[in-house]
C-alpha cells in the first residue's frame, strides 16, 4: 500500500467520498438556482466551467452529482454481488447436470459483449437512474460469477470439503461455511474494483441518454448536456469529464492494490518456520476476467513438416495449466511459439494471444517484461562467463531502462524472493559456482525482473534430484499464486501435473487430444491418457506384474496419418478412428473415449 498507485488511488477515493458526503450540501442551492440571463454561458470568474442551458454553474452541478454518481455506482455493485457471486458458487454444490447448465449459463452471457447487455436490461428495466443501475449492475454479473465459479471449484474439491459432505453437511451448510469464508478475500477486491467500473458504466448510460433523466443528474447527464458545446466551449465538458475519470480511476487502483497487497508474501523464512504454499491454479485473480494466453489454431512447420497442428487452449491469470505428453509430441515446440521463440526456418501460423494482443504486435521490450520462460536446462539458460547478477540485472536495463545501480537492487531483490540465501552474496558468484537447484531458482529470479503475466516453464525440473525438484515446483506455484500470473507448466511426469496444476493438456503427435481437470486424470476419457496414467506406477503397482507401456511408438512429424494419429497403438481403434480425424469436442478428440 506504500506503493504511488496505491496511494493516489487511495486519495481518489478518498477525495470522491468526502465531495459525496458534503457535495450537495455545499453546492446543491448554487447548482440548482435557474438564472435566464446567463444561459449556456463560457468559463469566467464566477463560472469556471460555464453554465448550462438554465443558466446553472457547471462546476458547481458537477461537485454536487457527485454524491448521486457514487449511489448509483455502490447500488450496481450491490446488484452485481448479490446476483453474481451465488450463481457462480451455484456449480459447486450443485449435481454434475445442474452444474453443467449453471456454468454453461455463466459462459453463454460472458460471450455477451457487456455494452449491450447493459443497454438490454437497462431498457427492459426503463429509461432512469432505476434502469441504469440495473443494467449495470446486469452487465458485470458475468464476470463475478465467472471468477466465483472458478474459485470456487478450487475449494470444493478440498478435503475438508469433502470430510463435510461425508458427515452430512447439506449443500446451503457447504456453501457458507467452507466455500465462500475462503473465497471472501479476493471477491471483496474484486466487488472495490467494480465500483469503479460501475461510476464509468452509468456515466455511458446517461450519456447515451439511457440514465439519469432530467431534472435529477449525475456525471453522465452532465456530459449528456454539454457535450454538443465539446467544440464551442470544451471546458463544460471537462468538469464531468474528469470526475468521471479520476474516480473511476481511483477506485480501480485502490482495488487491484488490495489484490496485490492480499497476495504478497514475506520474502525471507525465520528459520525453524516453513511457508506455506498457496494451492496452486486457483483461477483468476481478481480483476482479471479476460484469459492471459489465448492460442488459436497454432501450427508450426519446418518445410514440409508440421510438429505441430491447430493446437488452440487458454490459460487465464493466476491459473497453473500443466501440458504432458510423450517426448516428441510437440510440446516444447508449443512453448517456443507462445514465446516468439521458434528457432529458423519454423513458420509459425495461428494466433497467439498475450493479454488480448497478437504476439507479433508485441515489441521485444514488451515480450520481455511480460513473459517469463524457464528452460529445461538452467545451466544453457545462464552464461558461464557472466556473474548471476549481471544477468539479471540485464534483463532491467534493457527490457525496463532502469540505472545500473537500480537493475543490480532489483536482481538482489528477486534472488531473495526466490529464497537464495544471501543474495547480495550469491548474486557476485558465477553460475558453475550455484547447485542445480540454486541455478534453476536464479532462472526463476530471472523470469520476475519484470512483471511477468504469463510463465512457461518448460521441464523446469529436469536432472534434479527429487528434494530440490520439490522445491522448485513449490516454488514456481507460489510465484505463479503471489503474483497472479498464469503458468504453463511443461512436464512428463503426470504425479507432478497432477499435483501442482489445476487443469491438464495432453499432447499427442503434434495436437491436443485431451484437455481435463487435473483430478480427473485417473478417469480420463482418451485411451491415450488413460495408457499415459496406466504407464506411469505409484506405491500401489503391483510389483509383481510387468510395468505397463504403451506398444508401438509415436509417429514422426512427417508420418502423421490421416486419421487418428493414436490409432495404430490403440486396442479401441475403429474403422472410423484410422479414416477420419476426431476434433476436440467436450475435451477429448476421440470417436471410441473410455466411459469416465
Amino acid at each position: 500500500m506504500r506503493s504511488p498507485s496505491a496511494l493516489a488511488g487511495l486519495v481518489l477515493v478518498l477525495a470522491t467520498l468526502v465531495l459525496a458526503v458534503v457535495g450537495p450540501w455545499l453546492w446543491g442551492e448554487e447548482a440548482a438556482r435557474f438564472d435566464p440571463l446567463h444561459i449556456l454561458e463560457g468559463h469566467s470568474a464566477d463560472h469556471p466551467l460555464g453554465t448550462d442551458d438554465g443558466g446553472r454553474d457547471l462546476l458547481a452541478r458537477t461537485l454536487a452529482a457527485t454524491r448521486q454518481s457514487v449511489w448509483l455506482a455502490l447500488l450496481a455493485t450491490c446488484v452485481t454481488t448479490a446476483v453474481g457471486i451465488p450463481l457462480g458458487a451455484l456449480p459447486s454444490v450443485l449435481g454434475p447436470r445442474a452444474a453443467r447448465l449453471v456454468s454453461g449459463l455463466i459462459d453463454s452471457l460472458v460471450a455477451f459483449p457487456v455494452l449491450l447487455l447493459a443497454m438490454f436490461a437497462a431498457l427492459i428495466a426503463g429509461a432512469g437512474a432505476r434502469g441504469a443501475v440495473v443494467g449495470i449492475g446486469v452487465a458485470a454479473v458475468p464476470g463475478l460469477a465467472r471468477l466465483t465459479r472458478t474459485l470456487a471449484d478450487t475449494v470444493a474439491s478440498s478435503d475438508y470439503v469433502a470430510a463435510a459432505r461425508m458427515l452430512g453437511a447439506g449443500r446451503t451448510a457447504v456453501l457458507l461455511r467452507h466455500v465462500l469464508p475462503n473465497i471472501a478475500e479476493p471477491l471483496i477486491l474484486t466487488v472495490t474494483a467494480n465500483l469503479g467500473y460501475s461510476l464509468l458504466g452509468l456515466a455511458t448510460l446517461s450519456l447515451l441518454g439511457l440514465g439519469v433523466q432530467p431534472p435529477d443528474y449525475d456525471w453522465g447527464r452532465l456530459l449528456h448536456d454539454t457535450l454538443p458545446r465539446v467544440y464551442v466551449d470544451p471546458e463544460a465538458v471537462a468538469g464531468p469529464a474528469l470526475a468521471v475519470a479520476a474516480a473511476g480511476i481511483g477506485f480501480a487502483l485502490l482495488g487491484e492494490s488490495l489484490a496485490r497487497a492480499a497476495a504478497r508474501t514475506p520474502d525471507a523464512v525465520p528459520r525453524g518456520e516453513s511457508r506455506t504454499v498457496l494451492p496452486p491454479g486457483c483461477g483468476p485473480l481478481p480483476g482479471a476476467p479476460e484469459p492471459v494466453l489465448e492460442v488459436r489454431d497454432l501450427s508450426v512447420s519446418f518445410g514440409g513438416t508440421t510438429p505441430v497442428r491447430g493446437v488452440s487452449f487458454s490459460v487465464a491469470p493466476g491459473e497453473l495449466v500443466g501440458l504432458v505428453g510423450e517426448s516428441g509430441s510437440g510440446k516444447s515446440l508449443t512453448a517456443l511459439a507462445v514465446g516468439g521463440l521458434v528457432p529458423y526456418p519454423g513458420t509459425v501460423s495461428g494466433r497467439v494471444l498475450l493479454g488480448g494482443r497478437p504476439l507479433e504486435e508485441l515489441s521485444r521490450r514488451e515480450l520481455g517484461t511480460r513473459l517469463a520462460m524457464v528452460f529445461q536446462d538452467p545451466m544453457a539458460a545462464l552464461n558461464p562467463a557472466l556473474r548471476v547478477g549481471s544477468q539479471l540485472a540485464e534483463v532491467a536495463t534493457v527490457h525496463l531502462g532502469a540505472s545500473r545501480k537500480e537493475a543490480w537492487r532489483r536482481a538482489v531483490d528477486r534472488l531473495g524472493r526466490v529464497r537464495i540465501p544471501d543474495p547480495e552474496a550469491n548474486a557476485r558468484r558465477y553460475p558453475h559456482e550455484f547447485s542445480g537447484g540454486m541455478r534453476q531458482r536464479a532462472v526463476i529470479a530471472m523470469g520476475l525482473m519484470g512483471e511477468p503475466e504469463l510463465i512457461v516453464a518448460d521441464e523446469p525440473t529436469t536432472a534434479l534430484d527429487v528434494t530440490v525438484q520439490k522445491r522448485v515446483l513449490e516454488l514456481l506455484a507460489e510465484v505463479n499464486e503471489t503474483t497472479g500470473a498464469a503458468g504453463l507448466l511443461i512436464s512428463h511426469d503426470l504425479a507432478v501435473v497432477s499435483l501442482y496444476c489445476r487443469r491438464v493438456l495432453v499432447m499427442y503427435a503434434g495436437r491436443i487430444v485431451e484437455e481435463l481437470p487435473s483430478s480427473q486424470l485417473r478417469r480420463a476419457r482418451h485411451p491415450y491418457t488413460r495408457a499415459l496414467v496406466a504407464s506411469s506406477p505409484d506405491l500401489s503397482t503391483d510389483r509383481s506384474l510387468p510395468l505397463a507401456t504403451i506398444p508401438g511408438r509415436q509417429p514422426e512429424p512427417a508420418e502423421v496419418p490421416g486419421g487418428c494419429a493414436f490409432a495404430p497403438r490403440c486396442a479401441r481403434a475403429l474403422e472410423r478412428c484410422r479414416a477420419d480425424r476426431p476434433e476436440l469436442e467436450d475435451g477429448v478428440a476421440c470417436w471410441n473415449p473410455e466411459d469416465a
